[in-house]
């Protein structure tokens, strides 16, 4: 808006938003009236749109419009494949030597606002011996994520190759803070806080770690993406368990049922399964600040948390090393990440990568 005057008297003129010209692009707009059409992107198509959503090629209202369009209809096999392509063409590429890792992380968008249980997991997984590459990233849809919880506790982020590799070396785990990595994504963070939901992003950033480790294990939102998930694992010849609980979790909840896709076989696990008892989902709320979480974090890492809190962990770290080792029982499992707790091997790996 700007002000003139014309025969002594004022006029007030109102100019367009200043989006510049390359924004008003007119693929995009093809783009989203196939997609409302009921179409869906080749795999190809997908990888395209992403780069250029990532070169900030189209505005705000176009992104915004484009992400929820995966709200109203689940994302195609192909969708997700290019989305993923496209990412990992972006990323800062990180190499932490010949160490086969593990990566635990989940889609978020649960709703559940549980604490930060495969963050936790995957320190006591590294406890149990294991080498752990964890991807992940701040809360969108929930109320703390993963890097909120690290900050409160003091750690670092990096993309330093040589500090994480040192970490992975001596510690046997690592963070990797989403955008430190991707930083082609910084163009559709605003645009996800200000949606406040899920969108196709939460879908994609547990399959684009840029270690891509040997061995992942993967909660998801819901059935359907489960099943898409297996099939992009199947491509990579990778280890893989793909968890989703049938009561709407995205990790091992101990609460219910839990539908179990890996590179082996699809099963229903329950509570027993584990040699543990159902749990009350109250009983994993993570409460509403990062203070909150971290004080749980490091109440089961300390062994003094709640029973039901220890278990849910035990039983997400032990899913996590029965995928590493297969031939173990489940419940052997188990019981090697219990004793990671029990012995304080745990809270060393945590307070070694803090020095």
């Amino acid at each position: 808006m700007w002000k003139t005057t014309v025969g002594g008297k004022r006029r007030v003129i109102y100019r367009c938003p200043p989006f510049t010209v390359h924004r008003q692009n007119t693929k995009m707009k093809n783009t989203l009236n196939r997609l409302y059409n009921h179409e869906t992107l080749t795999r190809e198509d997908a990888k395209t749109i992403l780069i250029s959503i990532s070169n900030e090629r189209y505005n705000p209202v176009q992104v915004a419009s484009f992400m929820t369009v995966y709200q109203m209809r689940d994302i195609a096999l192909a969708e997700l494949q290019g989305f993923r392509d496209a990412l990992l063409e972006l990323c800062v590429k990180i190499d932490l030597g010949n160490a086969k890792t593990l990566d635990i992380v989940g889609t978020g968008g649960d709703g559940k606002n549980t604490f930060n249980i495969s963050t936790t997991s995957a320190v006591v997984i590294a406890g149990a011996g294991y080498k752990v590459t964890k991807h992940g990233s701040y809360g969108v849809s929930s109320a703390v994520g993963s890097s909120n919880v690290l900050m409160q506790l003091g750690y670092e982020f990096t993309n330093d190759e040589s500090i994480l590799k040192r970490q992975l070396d001596e510690a046997g785990l690592c963070f990797l803070h989403a955008p430190l990595f991707h930083p082609a994504m910084k163009a559709v963070v605003p645009i996800r806080k200000q949606l406040g939901m899920k969108t196709f992003f939460n879908m994609l950033g547990p399959l684009v770690n840029p270690v891509q480790p040997e061995y992942q294990l993967f909660g998801t939102f819901s059935m359907e993406l489960s099943r898409l998930y297996q099939y992009v694992m199947q491509e990579t010849g990778r280890q893989f368990t793909i968890v989703y609980a049938t009561d709407g979790y995205d990790e091992i909840s101990l609460t219910g049922n839990a539908k179990v896709r890996t590179h082996l076989s699809e099963k229903m696990l329950v509570p027993n399964d584990f040699n543990l008892e159902k749990l009350a989902p109250k009983s994993l709320y993570g409460g509403e600040t990062p203070e909150d979480a971290a004080a749980i974090f490091t109440s089961v890492l300390k062994d003094v948390a709640t029973t039901a809190q220890k278990n849910v962990v035990t039983a997400n770290a032990g899913l996590a090393i029965h995928t590493i080792k297969p031939e173990i029982s489940l419940v052997d499992c188990v019981a090697e990440a219990r004793e990671s707790i029990e012995s304080g091997r745990a809270l060393a790996v945590f307070e070694k990568i803090l020095t």
